[in-house]
C-alpha cells in the first residue's frame, strides 16, 4: 500500500505538464571591471522583497509585484543605485546593474561591512530546500563563518554549539564531536550526507567550512533514517569564480601555533574552470602534561561548467591528526566531581601517539532543466583511519584514591559510500503553486575496530590521584599490540545501510501567504554487528507543515514529522533492541527585522522516542533499552545586525526531558541524560563605524547551562552536574583588508567540566582556564 502511494505521488508530478507562471525580477551586478558583485542586495523599494547577488553575479527576485517598481541595488559602503521599471503580471523582467566600483573596491567593502552580518536567510543547496528559512515549517538555524571568525573557533569541539539555541556538547576524544540537542545526541552531515559512524569520522577543521546548519526536530527531506531531535551538517567552502585569497597566523596558549590559507579563483581564460583551495596547518599543546593536538588539512576544490545548464563539482577533503593517548582528557575519583585539579591527568610522557588519517571525495552534478526545474546528483566516500590506544582506569583499589590505570589498544576503520539524487522545482494547477521535491538516497557504512588487546600499565604498581608521580613506566614496560593481522581480520565490523526514496509537495495558497507541506518518505534501512547478527527494518514516515504569513517578514507555523533509527546490539540477557520510532510536533513564529538584517525565531516542541538506549547501572558494559522518553521545550533565537556594527546572537532553550514509559516504574519521571533544562547564550560583537577608530570594535558573550543532568546516566539523584557559567570576550581591529584580533576565552578562570557517575567512580573533562589567542588575517 505505501509503495503505491508513493508510485502514486510520483506519476502525479511527472504527469504535471502546466508551469507556473510566475512574477519574477532577475538579472546580473557587475562592476566596472566586469566581474561579478557578490554580495550586493537588491531589493523592491517599498517592499521587503529583495535577493542577495551570488557569487556570478545574478540575483532573482520571486513573486514580484506588477506595475511600475523603482529595483533598488546597494551595499553597505557602495553608492546605492535605483532603475524604475514596469513589471507585468506572470512574466519575467530582466534589470541589469553596473557597480562604479572596481573589484577590489568591492572585496574591500565586503571585508568590512557586509560579512560582518550574522544573519542567513537561506538554507545551502545542500539542505535542498528552495524556500527561503523564514518560510520553512521547521526550525532551521545557521552559523556562519563570520560568527566562527570572530570567535576564533578552530573545530567542531569548540564553541559552535554557543550559538544556536538548547545544543551543548558532550565529551568528546578530541576526534570526532558528540553534539546533544533536543534531549539525545544529533546526527552529523556534511555537504547533504549522513558521515555518522560509531566513532568518527574525523570532525571538520574550520579552515574548510563556509557555515553550519543546524535542523531542528526530524527532517525527512534530509535522512532516511536518524534521531528525531534534529542533525547538523557542516557545508564546506566552495569556488565563488572571483580570484581573491586570505592568510591567516594564530598564535594561543598552550603552545598553539596554527596557519591557514584560502585561495579562490579562475583558472581558465572562458572562466568555465573555478577552483577553491584550503590548507591548514596547526601545532597545539594542552594546560594538561604530556598532551598535544597537530592537524594538518588540504582541500582542493574545482568546480566546471560542463554547458550552460550543468556544473559539476568535485571536493577533495584530507585530514590529518596526531594526539596524545586517548583518555587523557578525563578525571577521575571516588570522592564526586572537581575533586582534583582540572589540570590533572593519568598520561605518562612516553606513551605513543594516536594518529589519523582522514579522506573524503564528493563529486556533485547540478544541471537546470529548465526555468523552474533543476537535477542534483552527488556522490560521495569516506575513508576514515585510526591507529594509536586509550587509557580508563581499570579500578580503584582503595578509597585513598589509589588507582590501577589501564591502556588498550584503538584502532579504527570507517568506510563510507554514499549517493543521492533529487529534483525540485514549481509547477502550477489551477490557482495553486506546488513546489516540489523528490529524490533518492542511499548509503552503506562499514566500521571496523579494536579494542580486544590491553594491559595494565607500569604493571601491578599503582597511581594515587591525590599524589600523582609521572615518569616512572620505563620504555621497555609498554606493551607491543599485535598488528600482525590485518584490523578487517581482528577488529569488531559494524554495518549500516539504508535506502529512502522522499516525496514532498509544498502547495501556496493566497499569493505565498499560506503554505502547505505535505510529504512522506520510505525507508529500508540495515544495521549489523558480530554481537547480535543483522537487523533489518523498513519504515514510511509521513511529513505535514503549515507555514502562514499574516503580514510581511513574519511566518507562523506548525510541524508534524516522524523518524525512526534501527539500533543493533542486545542487552544483558542477549535481547536484540528494537528500533528507535519517533515523532515531533512543533509550532513556532519567525519575524524578520529591518529588511532581514536581523531576526527571531521562538518555537515550543514535543518529542516522543520509543524504544530508547541508555547505560545499564546494573551491567556497566551494557545497555537497556527504554520504553519510552518524552522531551519537550522552547527555544528563542535573536540573530543578525541590530543596527550598524553591531552584531549579536542570543538564544535561550528550554528542555525537559524525561523517561515516560519503562518497565523498571521507579524510572519514570527521571530525567534523561545529558538533557539541559535551562541553556542561555549570547555574544555581541560592535566595530566603530566612522571616525579615527573605524575598524576598532569589542565582542563579548557568555554561555549559562543550569540543571545539568550528567550526560552519560542519569538516576535522578545528586550526581547531576553544577552549573555552568563561561564568560568570552575579545578585540579586534579591521583596517582595509587586514584583520587582528585578540580573544580571551574563561575570562573568570572557572573550573569547568561535564561528565558522568561510572560503576563506584566518577570521571569527568575539565575545560582550560583562562586563555589567549592572537590572530592575523589579511585578505587579497
Amino acid at each position: 500500500m505505501i509503495e503505491r502511494i508513493i508510485a502514486g505521488w510520483i506519476f502525479l508530478f511527472i504527469g504535471i505538464t502546466s508551469f507556473a507562471q510566475e512574477t519574477v525580477i532577475k538579472g546580473t551586478v557587475t562592476t566596472v571591471d566586469g566581474l561579478p558583485a557578490e554580495w550586493v542586495q537588491v531589493w523592491i523599494k517599498g517592499t521587503e522583497k529583495g535577493a542577495t547577488v551570488s557569487s556570478d553575479g545574478t540575483y532573482e527576485i520571486h513573486h514580484a509585484p506588477s506595475g511600475t517598481q523603482i529595483i533598488v541595488a546597494f551595499l553597505e559602503g557602495l553608492e546605492r543605485q535605483e532603475q524604475t521599471i514596469q513589471i507585468e503580471e506572470g512574466k519575467t523582467t530582466t534589470v541589469n546593474f553596473l557597480l562604479k566600483e572596481t573589484t577590489k573596491e568591492l572585496q574591500e567593502v565586503v571585508v568590512s561591512s557586509t560579512r560582518n552580518y550574522y544573519r542567513v536567510s537561506e538554507v545551502s543547496p545542500s539542505l535542498r530546500l528552495l524556500t527561503p528559512i523564514l518560510d520553512v515549517p521547521q526550525n532551521i538555524q545557521v552559523v556562519s563563518s563570520k560568527i566562527v571568525s570572530d570567535q576564533q573557533i578552530v573545530d567542531m569541539l569548540e564553541g559552535v554549539t554557543r550559538n544556536v539555541s538548547g545544543v551543548t556538547r558532550a565529551e568528546h576524544w578530541d576526534n570526532y564531536a558528540n553534539i546533544m540537542m533536543r534531549g539525545s545526541q544529533i546526527t552529523a552531515f556534511r555537504n547533504g550526507m549522513n558521515v555518522q559512524m560509531p566513532w568518527g569520522p574525523l570532525t571538520e577543521d574550520m579552515s574548510m567550512v563556509e557555515r553550519i546548519e543546524f535542523v531542528k526536530g526530524p527532517a525527512g527531506f534530509m535522512m532516511a533514517n536518524g534521531e528525531p531531535s534534529g542533525f547538523y551538517n557542516v557545508v564546506t567552502k566552495k569556488p565563488t569564480g572571483k580570484n581573491r585569497g586570505e592568510a591567516s597566523l594564530t598564535l594561543g596558549s598552550f603552545d598553539m601555533y596554527r596557519a591557514t590559507l584560502d585561495l579562490d579563483g579562475v583558472s581558465s581564460r572562458n572562466k568555465k574552470l573555478t577552483y577553491r583551495l584550503n590548507m591548514m596547518g596547526q601545532l597545539k599543546g594542552s594546560f594538561r602534561d604530556y598532551e598535544y593536538n597537530n592537524r594538518a588539512s588540504i582541500v582542493p576544490v574545482i568546480r566546471y561548467q560542463v554547458s550552460e545548464n550543468t556544473t559539476l563539482t568535485a571536493e577533495y577533503t584530507y585530514q590529518y591528526m596526531q594526539q596524545s593517548v586517548i583518555g587523557s582528557n578525563y578525571v577521575f575519583s571516588m570522592n564526586g566531581y572537581g575533586d582534583l585539579p582540572r589540570d590533572f591527568t593519568t598520561a605518562e610522557p612516553n606513551l605513543a601517539p594516536t594518529n589519523y588519517n582522514d579522506h573524503s571525495l564528493f563529486v556533485t552534478v547540478n544541471h537546470k532543466i529548465t526555468d523552474n526545474w533543476k537535477l542534483t546528483g552527488q556522490l560521495a566516500y569516506l575513508y576514515y583511519s585510526q591507529i594509536g590506544s586509550s587509557m580508563w582506569p581499570w579500578g580503584f583499589l582503595d578509597s585513598t584514591g589509589t588507582m590501577q590505570r589501564g591502556i588498550s589498544i584503538w584502532d579504527a576503520l570507517g568506510m563510507s559510500k554514499q549517493g543521492q539524487f533529487f529534483v525540485n522545482g514549481e509547477v502550477k494547477t489551477g490557482f495553486l503553486k506546488h513546489r516540489i521535491l523528490a529524490g533518492l538516497d542511499m548509503n552503506h557504512k562499514d566500521y571496523y575496530a579494536d579494542w580486544s588487546q590491553g594491559y595494565a600499565l607500569n604493571g601491578t604498581q599503582s597511581f594515587n590521584i591525590y599524589n600523582p608521580v609521572y615518569g616512572t613506566v620505563p620504555a621497555d614496560s609498554l606493551f607491543s599490540f599485535d598488528r600482525s593481522k590485518s584490523l578487517r581480520e581482528r577488529g569488531v565490523h559494524y554495518e549500516q545501510g539504508s535506502v529512502g526514496i522522499y516525496v514532498q509537495d509544498e502547495l501556496h495558497f493566497w499569493e505565498d501567504r499560506i503554505r502547505l507541506t505535505i510529504a512522506g518518505r520510505f525507508t529500508t534501512a540495515q544495521t549489523g554487528d558480530p554481537y547480535s547478527g543483522t537487523t533489518d527494518d523498513q519504515r514510511f514516515t509521513p511529513r505535514f507543515g503549515l507555514s502562514v504569513t499574516p503580514i510581511k517578514n513574519l511566518s507562523v507555523y506548525a510541524l508534524y514529522d516522524q523518524a525512526f533509527v534501527p539500533q543493533g546490539g542486545f542487552d544483558y540477557n542477549g535481547k536484540a533492541f528494537d528500533p528507535i520510532t519517533g515523532d515531533n510536533k512543533e509550532a513556532g513564529i519567525k519575524r524578520d527585522w529591518f529588511g532581514g538584517r536581523w531576526n527571531t525565531t521562538l518555537s515550543v516542541y514535543q518529542i516522543t522516542k520509543n524504544n530508547v538506549l541508555t547505560q545499564d547501572p546494573e551491567h556497566i558494559n551494557f545497555s537497556i533499552q527504554l520504553g519510552q522518553t518524552q522531551t519537550q521545550g522552547a527555544e528563542l533565537d535573536i540573530t543578525g545586525r541590530i543596527i550598524d556594527g553591531l552584531d549579536v546572537t542570543i538564544n535561550y532553550a528550554y528542555t525537559d526531558s524525561k523517561v515516560t514509559k519503562d518497565t523498571d516504574p521507579t524510572r519514570v519521571g527521571v530525567r534523561v541524560a545529558g538533557a539541559t533544562k535551562h541553556i542561555q547564550n549570547t555574544w555581541i560583537s560592535y566595530r566603530i563605524q566612522n571616525g579615527i577608530l573605524k575598524g576598532l570594535g569589542a565582542s563579548v558573550g557568555y554561555q549559562f547551562q543550569g540543571d545539568r543532568s550528567s550526560w552519560y546516566v542519569f538516576d535522578g539523584t545528586e550526581k547531576s552536574l553544577p552549573d555552568y557559567f563561561r564568560l568570552d570576550g575579545s578585540v579586534h581591529y579591521t583596517r582595509n583588508n587586514l584583520r587582528l584580533a585578540l580573544n580571551v576565552n574563561n575570562i573568570l578562570d572557572d573550573y569547568l567540566y561535564s561528565g558522568a557517575p561510572y560503576s563506584n567512580y566518577y570521571y569527568w573533562q575539565a575545560e582550560a582556564g583562562r586563555n589567549l589567542r592572537l590572530s592575523m588575517t589579511y585578505s587579497f
